[in-house]
């Protein structure tokens, strides 16, 4: 017989997104510490650090996959793991301000989403979020899955605090397939970017971002198991879309019942 959806939700999952890297902590609860201080030192030039990245096309992209996931006027969006606002603001310009709410753990990042960002910004970590159950019609989240410490308990808050119907949309960078595109993208991340950084901005945070970004994407679990946690949890329609080439988009609905 199948489990039930309560059965599958009460199963403990620990899977972290990647394991330890101890070039930069050498245990698992050093992660949220190092995490939270990577993030506030480099929150000031977060936003430039993005347009190398994105070269500017990081609101427009984060804006199309909420509508293509399903957000409209008057839903209510949970954006996790906010940082300086650029999907929250994408979910402001859908549904409206009243109807959008960002939540990030780095009060260096919220500090400069509020220079931009007209909706409620909270502090708060994706795996313990201060919000009442069955509050959202949709749970966002950009690139930010690499940094919880445990896929199953984030995924069980995000479950907690959906209404039913409710979905999510994940955004994240896969790791290149090919050893060329493997090359590629960790000499762009471990070596152009940091170079950039450092003559821009003088920022020893921002450099070290940019290596630490490329590690935890090396080293993220495959998106198999990323499926497999959201099904496990009790999500139905859970589905994986590759989009702009380089981003993977998960989506995932909260049943009915």
């Amino acid at each position: 017989m199948a489990p039930t959806n309560r059965e599958q939700r009460d199963t403990t999952t620990v899977v972290p997104p990647h394991p330890v890297l101890n070039e930069y902590y050498s245990r698992p609860d050093e992660r949220q510490g190092f995490v939270a201080d990577l993030f506030d030192g480099c929150a000031r030039y977060y936003n430039r650090v993005g347009t190398m990245l994105d070269f500017g096309s990081g609101r427009w992209y984060r804006r199309d996959a909420l509508r293509r996931a399903g957000l409209r006027k008057g839903m209510r969006l949970l954006d996790v793991a906010a940082g300086t606002g650029l999907m929250t603001r994408g979910g402001v310009d859908i549904t409206g301000k009243q109807n959008v709410v960002g939540v990030d753990p780095s009060q260096g990042m919220l500090g400069e989403a509020k220079k931009a960002v007209t909706a409620p910004l909270v502090r708060g970590r994706a795996e313990a979020l201060p919000f009442r159950s069955e509050r959202f019609d949709m749970l966002s989240m950009g690139f930010a899955l690499r940094h919880v410490p445990d896929l199953g308990i984030a995924f069980r808050e995000y479950f907690r605090i959906l209404k039913p119907g409710g979905r999510i949309i994940l955004l994240e960078t896969p790791r290149p397939e090919t050893r060329f595109g493997r090359w590629f993208v960790k000499t762009h991340f471990q070596r152009i970017l940091p170079w950039m950084a450092r003559i821009t901005f003088r920022n020893e945070p921002a450099q070290l971002l940019m290596k630490f970004y490329w590690d935890t994407i090396d080293q993220c679990v495959p998106p198999e198991t990323i499926l497999a946690v959201l099904r496990k949890t009790g999500f139905v329609d859970v589905k994986l879309q590759r989009t702009y080439l380089m981003i993977n988009e998960y989506t995932a609905t909260r049943p009915l019942k």
